[in-house]
């Protein structure tokens, strides 16, 4: 996934009301869009660099949009509206060994009137659903984690995942992380302990979990490969 033009470097004033983000670029201040609606821990220390993009758009208020953070000496994408386009450039050029060689491909499909999974995948009449979770946090050198927050949504999923089992389709969920040098993943207990003991009970159930680091630079994201879920 290549940016549309070049990312613009600034850093870091503060970000506040979830969707706003005040940048130093070179001596001037600007108000940047964040497209990024949780907590983003651990990313938001005053002075981090941040990697912009401008937007030709005159209907837009805003003209910048923010793409990434340098935290800890490692690049992180922080886009969550670019997750899926990532996931689903992985998945037609086969950049993902356990879902490669798809017939079919469908984003965004409702399983219900309630619940709509990120991807619907076919493959020799093989019916599979693929839900994808943006992953931002680590707290260690090397093991990303999600989440970041409690996330009784994604709980639902999982649960779906489940039920989507029962009714013959295979059931997968794929944790992408958009963070440079992580080898490890794990769940993160002590944020949301309700949300642990859905994936134990859906991986118990036959939900297949996936991790996959991305490679990140300010010209592209895609995935790279895949690395260890540690939880036990």
């Amino acid at each position: 996934m290549e940016f549309t033009k070049s990312l613009i470097k600034g850093k870091l004033i503060k970000r506040y009301k979830r969707f706003f983000l005040d940048v130093k670029l070179n001596k001037e201040i600007i108000t940047a869009h964040c497209p990024n609606t949780g907590s983003m821990k651990g990313l938001l220390e005053e002075g981090n660099e941040v990697y912009l993009l401008k937007h030709d758009d005159p209907k837009r208020k805003l003209k910048y949009g923010l793409e990434i953070i340098k935290a800890k000496k490692n690049l992180v994408g922080v886009n969550t509206h670019m997750a899926n386009k990532i996931v689903h450039h992985g998945l037609k050029n086969n950049l993902i060994k356990e879902l490669t060689n798809n017939e079919i491909i469908k984003p965004e499909v409702f399983y219900d009137k309630k619940t709509r999974f990120d991807f619907l995948i076919e493959k020799k009449g093989q019916k599979s659903f693929l839900e994808v979770k943006n992953v931002t946090l680590f707290r260690g050198k090397k093991t990303a984690e999600f989440p970041d927050a409690i996330t009784t949504r994604g709980s639902k999923h999982l649960l779906t995942l489940i039920d989507a089992i029962k009714k013959g389709y295979k059931s997968y969920l794929i944790f992408l992380v958009q963070i440079q040098n992580m080898e490890y993943f794990k769940i993160a207990n002590d944020i949301d302990s309700e949300y642990y003991k859905n994936y134990l009970m859906a991986k118990k159930a036959g939900v297949n979990f996936l991790a996959y680091r991305c490679k990140i630079s300010s010209k592209e994201i895609y995935i790279e490969k895949k690395i260890k879920i540690i939880n036990e």
